[in-house]
């Protein structure tokens, strides 16, 4: 089902691998946070006759909200868009904020769902990242979650840090398979340009990560995730079956999306869109009763593209009927053709009218999905 996603762009401390956008400076937040809530009601038109499976409150931090503050978003958007009454409700937070308290506020206002960025339970690796909190403050808040009865939690983890042993990878990964969580999202880590990683690298500081290492650290998450009971659904994400999220699925199922605040992308009707990246404009624009989007149509090669990429992410892979209805037999044709020399060498797998990685395939799934891009 379509799902809602509000981008909320503060954070205590800039974390050194993060090129998300947010600020450190908490100045502008409750300016924004009404802007967010024009644009909400500004936008009710693009969603109409749509039901919302889901809402996901991402950031940033979006833990920093007061319940007061994450109650009334709650309230603009269930008066301004149908949303289902069992909708799945996501906040990602970090555990120094999530002590009982706090957990309590956060179901009241209607949250069913953590996304905790955990992505270690080491402080030697936190305090290298630059994260605001402590092992200690990860293994409590997981266990206040289970306190106060949230029983939907995911947690992230980092793979592929400067420094990360194979053997420290293993007791983190072990570590939150001993929790009550049911999902598991694990990313390898991306030197992206302009962050505070990106220049110690440069300058010497810290060594460049290695990619083998990364690698078999990956195959072995694959391989452990699955005997304790979290197999992959999709390539960087593992669940307890019946907890795969929903609103992420929306977006690799390729179903419309709605983005509200500084930076926040929207996906309906063919059109893509994204918000501004600037938290001042985004108020000034919102305050003149304008949006500060940028608008694409997505044509007929960009929609193939982004078929490819996300279908093939998930487990199930890509259905080759839908494939070839929305882009026809011919270019599913010539992209089983490139498929082929993989197919033969195990790194992908044809059953039927559908088309997936084999576990082998993951690892250069990036690399093999060019190859499939035939338009």
């Amino acid at each position: 089902m379509p799902g809602i996603y509000l981008h909320i762009p503060f954070c205590r401390k800039a974390c050194h691998y993060c090129d998300f956008h947010f600020s450190t400076s908490q100045r502008l937040r409750g300016d924004v946070l009404e802007a967010m809530k024009t644009e909400i009601r500004s936008r009710q038109s693009e969603f109409q006759g749509i039901e919302a499976g889901s809402l996901y409150f991402g950031g940033g931090t979006p833990s920093l909200l007061s319940s007061t503050e994450l109650s009334t978003l709650m309230e603009v958007l269930h008066q301004t868009f149908r949303i289902a009454a069992d909708a799945e409700v996501t906040l990602e937070a970090n555990p120094d904020d999530l002590d009982v308290d706090k957990l309590r506020q956060l179901k009241d206002a209607g949250i069913n769902r953590l996304s905790i960025g955990i992505q270690s339970f080491f402080d030697e690796d936190l305090v290298s990242m630059n994260r605001a909190h402590t092992s200690e403050q990860a293994l409590r808040c997981l266990s206040n979650a289970a306190e106060v009865g949230i029983d939907n939690v995911s947690v992230d983890l980092i793979f592929g840090l400067p420094g990360l042993t194979m053997e420290r990878w293993q007791e983190n990964v072990w570590l939150a398979f001993s929790q009550p969580i049911t999902h598991l999202s694990c990313y390898g880590l991306t030197v992206e340009p302009r962050t505070a990683l990106a220049h110690f690298i440069a300058k010497g500081t810290v060594a460049s990560p290695d990619e083998d290492l990364a690698a078999q650290q990956y195959e072995w998450l694959l391989e452990s995730a699955e005997t304790h009971g979290l197999p992959w659904y999709e390539i960087s994400n593992f669940s307890r079956p019946g907890f795969e999220s929903k609103h992420n699925s929306s977006y690799w199922k390729g179903e419309p999306y709605l983005g509200v605040g500084p930076s926040a992308h929207s996906y309906i009707d063919q059109v893509r869109s994204w918000n501004i990246s600037n938290n001042a404009e985004y108020i000034r624009a919102f305050f003149e009763n304008r949006r500060p989007a940028t608008f694409e149509q997505v044509n007929d090669q960009e929609a193939f593209h982004e078929f490819v990429l996300t279908s093939l992410r998930m487990r199930k892979g890509m259905d080759l009927n839908e494939a070839s209805i929305h882009f026809g037999e011919a270019v599913v044709g010539e992209m089983l053709k490139a498929a082929g020399p993989y197919i033969s060498r195990g790194l992908m797998e044809q059953e039927s009218h559908r088309l997936r990685f084999s576990r082998e395939g993951l690892l250069i799934a990036d690399r093999i999905t060019s190859d499939l891009f035939v338009i």
